[in-house]
């Protein structure tokens, strides 16, 4: 629906008004028009937002690094414990 909506808005001449499109489909206005600028930031019309690639690739990015922050505290945790394992000198 997404598609077809902007694909309407995009093809019409002269342009609709968002807001009389969005109800003709039954959409939120505020919904069409995010779509519609999605659209033509992937379309590279747009510089002011993230591509729908660039927005996935930093979702995955953010993942990726809450997965080694975790990673490397246990790491840290792990070496912490093993140093004083090791240590005879250090009291307990």
């Amino acid at each position: 629906m997404r598609e077809r909506a902007v694909r309407m808005y995009r093809t019409a001449d002269p342009k609709p008004q968002i807001k009389k499109l969005a109800v003709d489909l039954g959409v939120h206005p505020e919904a069409l028009r995010g779509w519609i600028r999605q659209a033509e930031a992937d379309a590279g019309e747009r510089d002011d937002r993230l591509t729908t690639d660039e927005r996935a690739e930093l979702a995955a990015l953010r993942k990726e690094n809450a997965q080694l922050k975790r990673a490397n505290e246990v790491l840290r945790t792990a070496s912490a414990f093993f140093a004083a394992q090791l240590d005879p000198t250090r009291p307990r």
